[in-house]
């Protein structure tokens, strides 16, 4: 699974990545320390020009939800299995026509030790911004009628490196797989991801605590 994450990476190092259409910085790309549901993200999108980011209320709201965003924020929906999505209605239809990446700089996981929930931060081995392969969807709330583009984070297996601390681990696209992702829908890419790709590193308990988004929260203990 996938319950904080960092985005931590600077205009020119996420438009280089993903060769992205706005040729000019975004405005408030601030670096986010310890990203947590519901809270906003960025995300990259296929537009007819090319690829775009935009931003997303990451815990995807299907669009035919009746009910409050409330309501919908105990679904945990931040999450989705990547060999179930495509059958189950909450994700079905952003499987076929929705697909996104969720730029990452890094995620967190945690184990027991000593009796305590000691967090571990996961990077790309080669230092790059990691590929999320996700979901997006537009719903609009039935009281006030705005607009709200939420998604979600596809989930598999873990990996040899993973499993030394969860059972399940964001899908990781390589830079050369994005494509067929974002635009053909390629199912046979949501795997576990080469276990050389990724490694992790104890960093400080105070990213137990959400509204903690400093720096610091990096560090070793």
């Amino acid at each position: 699974m996938c319950g904080r994450f960092t985005q931590i990476y600077s205009w020119a190092e996420v438009h280089e990545q993903y060769n992205l259409i706005l040729p000019d910085p975004i405005p408030n790309l601030e670096p986010r320390y310890n990203v947590a549901p519901t809270q906003r993200i960025d995300i990259v999108v296929q537009e007819e020009g090319g690829r775009a980011l935009a931003r997303a209320r990451w815990g995807l709201v299907p669009f035919f939800w009746k009910k409050s965003l409330k309501e919908a924020a105990r679904l945990s929906t931040f999450n989705a299995k990547s060999e179930e999505a495509a059958a189950k209605p909450f994700f079905r239809a952003a499987m076929k026509a929705r697909r996104c990446i969720v730029p990452a700089s890094g995620f967190y996981e945690w184990r027991t030790e000593d009796g305590q929930k000691q967090p571990y931060y996961i990077t790309a081995a080669g230092g790059e911004i990691l590929s999320f392969a996700g979901l997006w969807e537009t719903w609009k709330d039935p009281e006030t009628e705005e607009r709200l583009v939420s998604a979600t984070i596809l989930t598999t297996a873990a990996n040899a490196t993973m499993q030394e601390l969860h059972h399940r681990m964001p899908v990781i696209l390589k830079a050369d797989q994005v494509d067929g992702w974002l635009v053909d829908g390629d199912q046979e890419l949501l795997v576990p991801c080469d276990p050389q790709m990724i490694e992790f590193r104890r960093v400080s308990r105070k990213v137990n605590n959400v509204r903690n988004q400093r720096a610091d929260l990096l560090n070793s203990e």
